[in-house]
């Protein structure tokens, strides 16, 4: 750097940055607990000698080091998270994820944007899109679907080596971290390169030393092996991601999370050709796939490696699937599908189509209080006989009960004494003759919150087994809620554009088709050019041509890399091959092609203007109207400002702001005028 010849090291390049793994964390953890372990053992001898004692080693060593310190870790570090098991591609994805924070890391405010933004070293490694949302973004990544972490914490992404060897190409898989492959020319994912018959002279998009080129393919030393390389796996489910603004598929990449596992799923119509394959979304989605219950192998069957033995909640056939193909048209209606709502049909809601299945957990535990240990019991008084009629002779709920909003689950009594003013006149005469001391047990039963109704579907009664004469007890009931799809919930495509469902209309009042369906439902067209996720209406459009041929496709990202218009053109294909072999040829019509005349159910006229219909794929999320909205006539309140308790949980209610409030309270308005 003296004489001018040397360059600075750039901070937020990979090569410079190790992957600090879970089991480095565990490490530090244990060499921490090994520490206190040693504190322990030299006070114990310490206060042997003092008493002029021998020391036992069962008296020396203990677990206590070990298991506290494992404890607090799990429990307390900040970024020890609960596994999110809403699907299992929330499972797999969750466990890929890539932080800055925690200790010894950044936070939130401090970090600058230069951390934040995507750096050439990312490609193939790190997915540009994948990232929270808010305050973290670009500080929470994921990990690339083929990237994988070297011995020395670095991060590796794997490339195809082109040799010339006796005038033919070889072709072989090399793993390189981000240090190795700024010597190389890669040709960025062009997968035409790897024809035999390629031309010398022809030139390809290639990357050396962060800089983007175009150079002759015989100058090429690598090539990406798949094109979906740089993205993580819930971008890879996105189809015609190329068509999407960057900001609608980070949503989408994430509302994949979101998405519940229905009654009746089915497989996607337009896929990427990722929803099957193990390797690549690795062992744990095979767990889930195992889990099931439903069209298992029959007894007797000869099978074979890798057949599926079973299909989960999410998965179809060994595909992942948590949605529905439905027909959908593009246009505005009556106003209810402003900003982002949604209109459905009532067939989605008696056909049970997007019904799905939530359980719930609710567990209680005995204590030993001063006054007595607590107990499990029926008998419990001032209590409605309604609300304990589907207890056992145990005070458990029985199997199987239909259970509602405020129903006793367990019942349980806590002793305690009772003050000397809740007693009657002539209980304390008695009291004070006598000379007994009453003892009355306070109610502390496990009951079913607001928005909990359900059928019982599992108890579990456990009971620890500890050293004194009291072993405390742990009660577990499970509840299983079917939910159909109402007004309030919330769905969406694989492509950002999410809604509100606002209106559930009668399958007569729906739009129909030229053929007589109705539309299943409506979204708002003005979503769509100014969110710049124009990938929906490729997938709206090539899923009824699907439909219609009984096709299911592969879509890789970047097809225009083969030629111009290529996802238009195969859209249009389709739909024209679609056209002739149902004989409808409202299906493609050349004047506008993709739209299609369709019919106002409530009076049969046509509309105006064609419409874009199409069967694209709907996820509903578990972000659902029954654990939102909340209502209460009465209530606590705070003692301070007067107002109603904050959230649902504490049965609250609408608040007034602190401005408001001061500014009714102002010396100004409290005059009486005369």
């Amino acid at each position: 750097m003296k004489f001018g010849m040397g360059t600075l090291d750039d901070m937020n390049h990979l090569k410079n940055k190790r992957i600090r793994s879970v089991a480095d964390l565990l490490q530090d953890q244990l060499g921490l607990a090994l520490a206190r372990l040693e504190n322990v053992v030299k006070g114990t001898i310490g206060g042997a000698i003092r008493h002029k004692l021998i020391p036992t080693p069962q008296n020396l060593v203990t677990s206590t080091p070990l298991t506290t310190t494992y404890e607090s870790f799990f429990g307390l570090h900040p970024l020890s998270q609960v596994l999110d098991r809403t699907n299992p591609l929330t499972q797999i994805v969750h466990g890929r994820k890539l932080s800055y924070l925690g200790p010894g890391g950044l936070t939130g405010r401090t970090a600058n944007f230069r951390i934040r933004d995507i750096h050439p070293s990312h490609y193939g490694r790190i997915c540009p899109i994948d990232t929270s949302e808010g305050i973290n973004v670009g500080l929470i990544g994921s990990l690339s679907i083929h990237a994988r972490i070297g011995d020395w914490g670095s991060l590796e992404s794997p490339f195809y080596e082109l040799v010339e060897k006796s005038k033919k190409a070889r072709i072989r898989m090399l793993f390189l971290s981000p240090s190795q492959d700024e010597y190389y020319m890669i040709a960025a994912g062009n997968s035409l390169a790897l024809n035999r018959g390629i031309q010398e002279e022809q030139v390809v998009p290639a990357r050396y030393r962060q800089e983007f080129l175009t150079i002759a393919w015989e100058e090429v030393h690598l090539r990406s092996i798949f094109p979906f390389q740089y993205f993580s796996i819930g971008a890879s489910l996105i189809p015609f991601i190329e068509h999407n603004d960057a900001n609608r598929a980070l949503m989408s990449s994430n509302m994949q999370r979101q998405a519940v596992p229905l009654s009746r799923s089915e497989k996607c119509i337009v896929g990427t050709g990722l929803e099957r394959q193990g390797k690549i979304l690795y062992t744990d989605i095979e767990k889930i796939i195992l889990s099931g219950n439903e069209n298992t192998v029959r007894r007797g069957k000869c099978i074979k490696k890798g057949q599926i033995l079973a299909d989960g909640a999410a998965t179809v056939g060994g595909e992942l699937a948590f949605g529905k193909n439905i027909l959908v048209a593009y246009m505005p209606w009556e106003g209810y599908n402003f900003e982002d709502a949604v209109l459905i049909s009532e067939c989605l809601v008696y056909g049970d189509i997007y019904t799905s299945f939530h359980i719930r957990k609710y567990e209680i535990q005995t204590h030993v209080t001063t006054q007595g240990p607590e107990r499990i019991t029926k008998e419990i008084p001032h209590l409605e006989g309604r609300l304990l009629r589907n207890l056992d002779k145990n005070g458990i709920v029985m199997l199987g009960s239909w259970v509602e909003t405020g129903d006793i689950l367990v019942g349980k009594l806590t002793p305690q004494v009772a003050k000397e003013s809740s007693y009657a006149p002539e209980d304390r005469l008695l009291r004070a003759i006598l000379g007994i001391q009453v003892s009355t047990s306070k109610e502390t039963c496990l009951k079913l919150p607001i928005g909990g109704r359900g059928r019982v579907i599992d108890v579990r009664w456990v009971q620890k087994k500890g050293g004194s004469s009291y072993n405390p007890e742990i009660i577990r009931v499970y509840i299983s809620q079917k939910r159909e799809i109402k007004v309030g919930d919330k769905v969406a495509g694989r492509h950002g554009n999410k809604g509100i469902i606002s209106k559930i209309l009668p399958r007569q009042d729906m739009p129909y088709l030229q053929d007589g369906r109705p539309v299943d439902m409506v979204f708002n067209p003005l979503g769509v050019p100014s969110r710049m996720n124009v990938g929906q209406i490729f997938e709206c459009s090539l899923g009824l041509a699907g439909s219609l041929l009984d096709r299911h496709y592969q879509i890789a990202p970047f097809d225009e890399r083969y030629e111009q218009e290529a996802s238009r053109k195969l859209v249009f294909s389709e739909l024209y091959e679609a056209s002739k072999q149902t004989a409808n040829p409202w299906v493609f019509e050349p004047e506008y092609p993709g739209k299609s005349r369709i019919f106002d159910g409530r009076t049969g006229d046509p509309f105006e203007q064609p419409v874009i219909i199409g069967k694209p794929y709907i996820l509903k999320f578990i972000h659902q109207v029954d654990d939102k909205i909340h209502g209460r006539s009465s209530g606590h309140y705070a003692l301070v400002i007067q107002q109603p308790l904050r959230g649902r949980s504490k049965h609250a209610s609408q608040r007034i702001p602190t401005s408001g409030v001061n500014a009714i309270s102002h010396p100004f308005l409290s005059r009486v005028s005369p």
